[in-house]
């Protein structure tokens, strides 16, 4: 059954609203869902429900909580992708790893689960490689993640799995950045690289007329062994 839930951050300078689903059987573990650029909209809450559905505590945050609670943008309404750029530019990443943190922390605390991952979306999947550098969590994957080439610094404090789905033909994520990424991760022994020719940025959407059905499958069925490998 979905709740909303709120997050105390580690500052206890506010409270993080998050989307929470709570299996039916005993948690195996917990994924973490990390919003695209968009909000927590209707295809974040359905893949938390998937999550759930396979056993996992579900809890998606609001990424944007502190600039605008409650955003829901339409990726296909060209205005609204607009205003969500917005947004992401406007945020700090920096602050939101703490939030992050924060939930991993709640989960553990509050929830009794030992063993948390992360699934993170475009912006998502930015967040998803630095909480992997940043945080303790258990395992972390990133879906086409923007700007990643840039935080190559980092990857020496990597320490548990991260693994990245690269769609090749992404117009946000350029040859060049893709080819820095692979450069500096292919041999990391934490790190599991997939790329997927041809496809584009949100090929793994589950709502709007960016999905690839055939690609989104791929990336989820290699997701779901991930944390089944690592979470439990």
């Amino acid at each position: 059954m979905p709740t909303n839930t709120q997050i105390p951050t580690l500052d206890e300078d506010g409270q993080i609203p998050a989307y929470v689903v709570q299996p039916q059987v005993q948690p195996r573990a917990a994924i973490i869902v990390q919003q695209e650029i968009f909000g927590v909209d209707a295809g974040i809450q359905k893949k938390c429900q998937e999550w759930a559905d396979r056993g996992y505590l579900a809890v998606a945050p609001d990424t944007f909580w502190r600039q605008q609670p409650g955003v829901e943008l339409d990726a296909d309404v060209p205005e609204q992708f607009q205003e969500a750029i917005g947004y992401m530019t406007k945020h700090d990443f920096d602050l939101g790893i703490r939030d992050i943190e924060a939930v991993v922390h709640w989960i553990r605390r509050e929830r009794d689960i030992a063993k948390v991952g992360l699934v993170g979306f475009c912006m998502g999947g930015r967040v998803a490689y630095m909480a992997a550098a940043r945080t303790d969590i258990d395992a972390s994957v990133g879906y086409y993640g923007v700007m990643i080439d840039q935080m190559l610094g980092e990857k020496n404090a990597i320490a548990n799995p991260l693994m990245l789905h690269i769609p090749t033909a992404d117009h946000f994520v350029g040859p060049d950045a893709q080819k820095a990424i692979h450069t500096g991760l292919d041999d990391h022994p934490k790190v599991t690289l997939h790329d997927y020719e041809g496809l584009d940025h949100g090929f793994a959407a589950e709502i709007g007329s960016r999905r690839d059905e055939a690609g989104a499958t791929l990336a989820d069925e290699r997701t779901q062994a991930f944390f089944a490998e690592h979470l439990g």
